[in-house]
C-alpha cells in the first residue's frame, strides 16, 4: 500500500492496522494459538463454576446479623463490596495459571496473555461501573482507570504512557510530565477516598462511645479527621516523590497569610479547640449569647457553631464570639432549670389556702421536679384589681420549643383555682362625671 502523501496520524493508524492484522493471521493459523483459547475458554468455564459455588458461602460467611454494627461488622460488608470482582478476578487468575503452562509447553503465549488482560478490564469496568458510588471516584474511573484499562488490555499502555511522559508542562520555575499529572491526581483522588471512608468510619465509632463527654467526642472527631487526612497526604508527597523540604516555602506563605489576612479564622480555629477541651458549650446545649442570638448548637465545626432557633433557622456564630462575651448555656446537658407563672386572685379570697393549693396541683405535673427544689408559691404583692402571686417550679430542658411547661402550669393553676372556687379578677374602671350640665327633662 502507498503511504505517501497521507498525514503522518494516518500513516500511523495503517501502520497498527497492519501490524493488528499480522499478528490476527499468526494467530488463526498458529496450533499453539488455538490451543491457548481453548485454555482460555476453558479457564473462564472453570471460574464461572467456582463462583457460582463459591459466592453463596461467601454471602454467608460475610454477611453480619442484623442487629451487629461493630467495626468488624463494618469491615466485613465492605469485603461484601468487592464480591462482583470474584469471576473476572477468578477468570484472570486462572488465565495466569494457563499462560504459564502454554509458555513452558510452545514458548509463546501471546493469545493467552490478551485473554488475561481482557478479563483485568471486565473487573476494572465492573468496579467502575457497579461498585463505584462517590462521584469523585466514579469519575476518576471513568475517565482514568477504563481507558488505562484498555490500554493494557489492547497492550498500548506502555506506548501511550511513553509519549505522556515526553510531554513536558512548564509551570514557572518548576516543570513536570503529562503522564506524571495524571498519576498524581488518579493516586491523590483514590488515597483521600480512603480517607474520607477511615474519616466517616472513625466518626460512627467515636459517637457510638457514650461513656464519654459529648465535648470529648467532639474533640477526638476532629483530632482524627485531621490524623488520617494529614497521614493521606504525606503519603501521597511519599508516592509521588515530592520532597517536603519543598513545601517551605507554601508553609511560610501560609504563615505570613495566617498573621495578617487568616487572622480571625485561626483565632476561630483555636477559640473552637479550646471549646472542645473544656466542654462549656457543645452539641445538644441551648445558649443565649450577648449579641442576642440564642438557640440550640446542631453543629460545631472548625470555624463556628451553629444555633437552631426554636423556628427553624440556623445561625453561624464564631468561635471566638463563645471565648470573648459572656454565653449563658441553658442547657448544660440536661441541668435543671427554674421558672415562673404569675397570676393574681380576688381580693376577697382566703390567701392563706392559695400557696397550698397551687404547689399540690403544680407538683402533680409529670415533668415538675422536687430537687433541687419543690414547687414553690410565693406572694408578689397587692395590685389594683387583685393579690398577685407566682409559682415557681423546676424543670429539667428548656421552656420553649415542644416543651411547653409554663402553659402546662398556668393551665394547672387555671383548673386548681376554680375547682376551689377562687375568682381570678379582672379590672374594673369606674367613671365619674363631675359638673356635668343637667340635662333638660322632656
Amino acid at each position: 500500500m502507498e503511504l505517501d502523501g497521507l498525514p503522518p496520524i494516518a500513516v500511523k493508524v495503517i501502520e497498527f492496522a497492519q501490524q493488528g492484522w499480522d499478528i490476527a493471521k499468526d494467530w488463526l493459523l498458529s496450533p499453539a494459538a488455538w490451543s491457548q483459547f481453548l485454555i482460555l475458554i476453558a479457564a473462564y468455564g472453570l471460574a464461572v463454576v467456582i463462583s457460582k459455588r463459591a459466592t453463596p458461602v461467601i454471602k454467608r460467611v460475610l454477611t453480619p446479623e442484623m442487629d451487629n454494627a461493630s467495626i468488624f461488622a463494618q469491615a466485613r460488608l465492605f469485603v461484601l463490596m468487592f464480591l462482583p470482582l470474584l469471576l473476572p478476578l477468578l477468570a484472570y487468575a486462572l488465565t495466569g495459571i494457563g499462560e504459564a503452562v502454554t509458555r513452558s509447553i510452545f514458548g509463546s503465549g501471546a493469545v493467552i496473555a490478551f485473554g488475561k488482560r481482557v478479563f483485568l478490564f471486565l473487573a476494572i469496568r465492573i468496579f467502575v461501573k457497579d461498585m463505584l458510588r462517590d462521584p469523585m471516584l466514579k469519575l476518576l474511573g471513568k475517565f482514568f482507570l477504563i481507558p488505562v484499562g484498555a490500554l493494557y488490555a489492547l497492550g498500548l499502555l506502555d506506548i501511550v504512557a511513553a509519549r505522556l511522559d515526553a510531554i513536558v508542562v512548564p509551570l514557572g520555575n518548576l516543570s513536570f510530565s503529562l503522564f506524571w499529572m495524571i498519576q498524581f491526581i488518579v493516586v491523590g483522588g483514590i488515597i483521600f477516598w480512603l480517607g474520607r471512608w477511615s474519616n466517616d468510619q472513625s466518626i460512627g465509632f467515636i459517637n457510638k462511645q457514650q461513656e464519654m463527654r459529648p465535648a470529648t467526642r467532639q474533640l477526638a472527631v476532629k483530632a482524627a479527621e485531621i490524623a488520617i487526612f494529614g497521614a493521606a497526604f504525606l503519603v501521597l508527597m511519599n508516592i509521588m516523590g515530592i520532597s517536603l523540604t519543598s513545601l517551605a516555602v507554601l508553609g511560610g506563605a501560609v504563615g505570613v497569610g495566617l498573621g495578617f489576612g487568616l487572622q480571625k479564622i485561626a483565632s476561630n480555629f483555636i477559640s473552637g479547640v479550646i471549646l472542645l477541651l473544656e466542654g462549656q458549650a457543645t452539641v445538644g446545649d441551648y445558649v443565649e449569647l450577648d449579641g442576642g442570638e440564642a438557640g440550640t448548637i446542631v453543629k460545631q465545626t472548625a470555624r463556628a457553631m451553629i444555633l437552631e432557633t426554636y423556628d427553624g433557622r440556623w445561625i453561624v456564630v464564631p468561635n471566638e464570639d463563645f471565648i470573648t462575651t459572656r454565653v449563658v448555656n441553658y442547657s448544660d446537658q440536661g441541668s435543671a432549670n427554674r421558672y415562673e407563672a404569675d397570676f393574681s386572685v380576688s381580693y376577697d379570697t382566703d390567701i392563706n389556702l392559695v400557696s397550698g393549693i397551687i404547689e399540690a396541683a403544680v407538683l402533680k405535673h409529670p415533668e415538675v421536679l422536687t430537687k433541687p427544689f419543690p414547687p414553690d408559691c410565693e406572694l408578689r404583692g397587692f395590685g389594683e384589681s387583685g393579690i398577685n402571686f407566682a409559682v415557681e417550679f423546676w424543670v429539667n430542658g428548656i421552656d420553649d420549643g415542644k416543651n411547653k411547661y409554663t402553659s402546662d402550669v398556668l393551665f394547672i393553676i387555671w383548673n386548681a383555682l376554680r375547682d376551689h372556687g377562687i375568682k381570678i379578677p379582672y379590672p374594673h374602671r369606674v367613671v365619674e362625671f363631675k359638673n356635668s350640665p343637667d340635662v333638660p327633662q322632656e
